[in-house]
């Protein structure tokens, strides 16, 4: 049975929505967080990790409500004396808000593929 199926029939059983993303912060776990990070090729530093876990207390204050601009604009002011952005990027190449999102085990906002609001692709 494809996920989509699975999840639409068993609701209940799942604590992934279909594209994957854990519908709650409680399942997540640090062994989650480097096997999705290892899918997306980054190899989780003391400065990714800080970029994650700011996304995820981000996201337990606003929950769904996070858009992209917003995530954006918190992880710039956030992170400025790193290096705002720029540093960002260097960090979570195809865009901050997308990994860390993803690593971070919750919804990737909608308009995050734009590439205006941290995502390049």
């Amino acid at each position: 049975m494809s996920d989509i199926l699975q999840h639409i029939r068993s609701p209940a059983s799942n604590q992934n929505d279909p594209d994957g993303n854990l519908l709650e912060l409680v399942p997540w776990s640090e062994d989650a967080a480097v096997a999705r990070a290892q899918e997306l090729g980054i190899a989780l530093s003391n400065d990714h990790w800080d970029v994650v876990l700011f996304v995820r207390d981000y996201y337990r204050g606003r929950g769904e409500k996070a858009k992209a601009r917003e995530i954006t604009k918190a992880l710039v002011e956030e992170f400025a004396e790193d290096g705002g952005k720029k540093w960002l990027y260097q960090l979570f190449p195809r865009g901050p808000v997308n990994q860390a999102s993803y690593i971070a085990g919750i919804r990737v906002p909608g308009d995050a593929n734009d590439p205006s609001f941290g995502s390049t692709h």
